[in-house]
């Protein structure tokens, strides 16, 4: 189609979204965008012509010239109003049809270079035009007859019109049709071509104005008085009848369809396929069939009957095992004896284990493990926080937003019906006015009852008898004991130094180096880094913070590679201070010299075994005992049952028989701020108390643990895995141990045995005897105490 180019001429550009703008028609416009506004203002300003034209995508905020259609409208600005919003209201008039060469967006404004389109000369015969004229004003009758609803005004001036050209502009201009149809007319220069467009156009509004009208006289036939309120759904209804035709039909086909491809029985089938029926009857936008779909969607993707084949290896479990955890020898052993069980008898129930133990030592990750070592499915469930009965059981179908409980989902998420299934938090789980959920977990963790769980929204009994359960916790206290007595504890220890040492250098340092984008050539962490790390800027049970450490580090490293300052960056002890700054813990050494009522015990705590110094003073008094260091009742006992041996021996060891008399004692155990308790120390105490009684040193590389009887026995204590491993990172040489706890040595790391000496005691005279300096080394020692260092 040639286009006629009468002028050319640069005017101010306004883009419209949703409106076509005609010749010879008036236009009101509300107008938002900042260009848009200024170029009104220009126009009305400089009493220049205005160039309007349709934008493709009306979502576009700031159109280019790709986003224009190529013909417009160049109009005259007659009003233009500013409201208090900033947006603008004009009122406009078309001129002519015109097509923009270039524009330019540049400025405060769009412009556009313009050239004129006339319409073409009509070569067709008056009678011709007359007939389409003819025609064009009884399609709009007959579209007037299905939208009665157009003005006066409009529906004289198409009955007067002579003009075919104006006709066509002027009844695109006020039909509610699309914009993009309407641009189409105002594109057409051959006005013949423009009318016949036109009727096209006339024909297409027609129709869709009579398939709405029928939808709503359809609606009204539908609808008595009392079913008034449903009048929008039932519109929604005939809606989708006009567009889908019968898709309604189509689903409840393909739902009946996919049941015969369920692995389950036909008990279960038959009841999904009545289920479906019931679908079929209700109203498809109402709550009960949004419900009812989504329980026949899980009905069909709930694996009933379906198993995924496994076959345990035992050997390749235990290589599993040791590939993704470091130490855990206990552990491991419990969990390949759980695993060789299903070897052997796949179909055994009833084993439900536990994994208790601090946060950080990756109980979560064992879990995962084990599913891989089974060959199964996997999937985690958690309960940290859950206090609704109805998040482990379900939701009944009739309340709004029902949903199937945390068990019955795990199961459709695992895809088979004998998965491994981690609860993980079980410790946490709340209970308040809903419910208990804990209550709800007996029948799941039951492997007499879970072969017939029922969920509240599958309403139907299923078979969770196939499934491996695997629980974690971080405490035991807080799982009520019904729970608690259908699993197997296994407990998880703190990590000792030398344990979270090769966790980091095999597991932790490759996956922070990685995801931090360096690599062990550019980036070099050296044994010793990871030794400090642990010593002075971790203190915890797992490793959690030790990676999150690692991975600064890494970040710091990557850094400088990146900024250009290092192609490879070495980090030594002595530069841990400069990334990390200054060491957040102190290092546990021993004293620099034997003293006199100072010695080293051993804690246990969360996040591993510390030494713990006593200190006893004694001084002339009326026989008063001082306990000070945030001691619990249990330690306090202690102190009180070694004061009480200490009497009844005092002779044996030459102490005064009256001091309790005549000498005041204070019992303090460092790190005031930390709560402290358990009847370890006993020994530890004792043996303090009669080295400030007797002036007799301890030496300052021994440490003791054990609990002390009135009668000085020593009683087995727990813990020596870890406080055995702080003994060694604070340079003890020789730790006393009850003779009970003599088992208990095989959990000790190799490396502690070979450089600690374990000395068993069954009495707390054969620690006396090896711990305190000989009673001619009283004063010298006295004298080394006394010596003042001057800086």
């Amino acid at each position: 189609m040639q286009q006629t180019i009468i002028c050319g001429a640069e005017y101010p550009l306004l883009a419209l979204r949703g409106l076509v703008a005609f010749p010879d028609m008036m236009l009101t416009l509300d107008v938002g965008r900042k260009k848009s506004v200024a170029a009104l203002n220009t126009a009305m300003e400089k009493n220049t012509p205005i160039y309007l034209v349709t934008q493709k995508n009306i979502a576009t905020e700031q159109p280019e010239a790709d986003d224009l259609y190529k013909t417009g409208c160049v109009c005259k600005v007659r009003q233009v109003l500013t409201l208090p919003d900033g947006s603008v209201k004009a009122l406009v008039q078309g001129l002519y049809r015109a097509g923009h060469i270039s524009v330019n967006s540049a400025g405060r404004y769009y412009t556009a270079e313009v050239s004129r389109l006339d319409d073409k000369p009509i070569k067709n015969r008056p009678v011709y035009i007359e007939s389409l004229i003819r025609r064009i004003r009884s399609s709009f009758e007959m579209y007037l007859q299905v939208s009665p609803k157009m003005p006066a005004d409009i529906v004289m001036t198409v009955a007067t019109s002579e003009n075919l050209s104006y006709l066509c502009d002027y009844i695109a201009f006020n039909v509610p049709a699309p914009f993009d149809d309407k641009q189409y007319v105002l594109e057409q220069l051959n006005v013949v071509t423009r009318a016949k467009v036109l009727l096209e156009l006339l024909s297409k509004e027609r129709e869709i104005t009579e398939i709405d009208n029928r939808i709503g006289e359809k609606t009204r036939y539908r609808l008595d008085e009392t079913q008034k309120d449903y009048y929008l759904k039932e519109q929604i209804k005939v809606i989708s009848d006009e567009l889908y035709g019968d898709e309604g039909t189509d689903e409840i086909d393909a739902y009946h369809a996919k049941v015969d491809g369920v692995v389950a029985s036909d008990e279960i089938k038959n009841k999904i396929h009545t289920e479906i029926n019931k679908l079929s009857k209700m109203p498809p936008g109402a709550h009960e069939a949004t419900a009812q779909r989504a329980f026949i969607e899980l009905c069909l993707e709930l694996p009933w009957d379906k198993e995924r084949k496994c076959s345990v290896d035992i050997n390749r479990a235990a290589k599993i095992l040791d590939r993704d955890f470091y130490g855990l020898k206990r552990v491991k052993e419990r969990i390949l004896e759980a695993i060789s069980v299903y070897a052997l008898a796949p179909d055994v129930k009833g084993q439900i284990l536990c994994l208790a133990g601090p946060p950080g030592v990756g109980k979560t990750s064992i879990g995962k493990t084990i599913a891989e070592c089974m060959g199964r499915d996997y999937t985690r469930v958690s309960l940290g926080g859950v206090h609704d009965e109805a998040e482990i059981r379900g939701h009944r179908k009739t309340y709004v937003g029902a949903m199937p409980g945390k068990i019955i989902s795990a199961m459709r998420k695992a895809g088979s019906r004998n998965p491994v299934i981690l609860f993980d938090e079980i410790d946490k789980i709340g209970n308040d006015y809903k419910g208990d959920p804990a209550s709800a977990m007996l029948e799941v963790l039951d492997p007499e009852q879970n072969c017939a769980f029922t969920d509240n929204f599958l309403d139907m009994p299923y078979d969770l008898s196939h499934a491996v359960f695997i629980t974690t916790a971080n405490s035991l206290e807080t799982i009520p004991a019904p729970l608690l007595d259908r699993m197997e504890i296994i407990e998880i220890d703190s990590y000792t130094r030398e344990e979270k040492f090769n966790i980091a250098k095999r597991h932790l340092l490759s996956r922070q180096l990685k995801s931090h984008g360096v690599t062990p050539q550019n980036c070099k962490i050296s044994s010793g880094v990871l030794y400090s790390l642990i010593d002075y800027y971790t203190r915890e049970a797992g490793v959690r913070s030790l990676e999150r450490t690692i991975g600064s580090l890494c970040a710091k490293a990557a850094k400088k590679i990146a900024e250009g300052s290092a192609s490879t960056v070495d980090i030594k002890p002595k530069d841990l201070e400069a990334f990390l700054g200054h060491k957040k813990y102190r290092p546990e050494v021993i004293l620099e010299r034997d003293e006199v009522g100072i010695i080293n015990g051993l804690a246990w705590t969360r996040v591993g075994g510390e030494i713990m110094q006593m200190e006893i003073a004694v001084m002339p008094g009326s026989g008063k005992v001082e306990l000070t260091g945030n001691l619990g009742d249990v330690m306090k006992e202690s102190a009180v049952a070694a004061v009480t041996y200490v009497r009844s021996n005092a002779e044996k060891y030459g102490i005064d028989p009256d001091f309790y008399k005549t000498k005041d004692i204070h019992i303090h155990a460092t790190e005031a701020a930390t709560p402290k308790d358990g009847p370890s120390a006993g020994v530890t105490i004792t043996t303090a108390l009669i080295s400030a009684l007797t002036g007799r040193a301890v030496q300052r590389d021994v440490a003791m643990t054990g609990e002390i009887t009135v009668l000085g026995r020593v009683l087995q204590i727990g813990g020596l895995k870890e406080k055995s491993m702080a003994a060694h990172r604070g340079g003890v040489n020789t730790v006393f141990i009850p003779k009970d706890n003599l088992p208990d040595l095989d959990e000790v790391d190799e490396t502690v045995k070979k450089a600690v000496c374990f000395i068993p005691v069954s009495h707390v005279d054969e620690i006396i005897s090896r711990a305190l300096a000989p009673a001619s080394r009283k004063k010298s020692a006295q004298s080394a105490a006394n010596t003042e260092i001057r800086c």
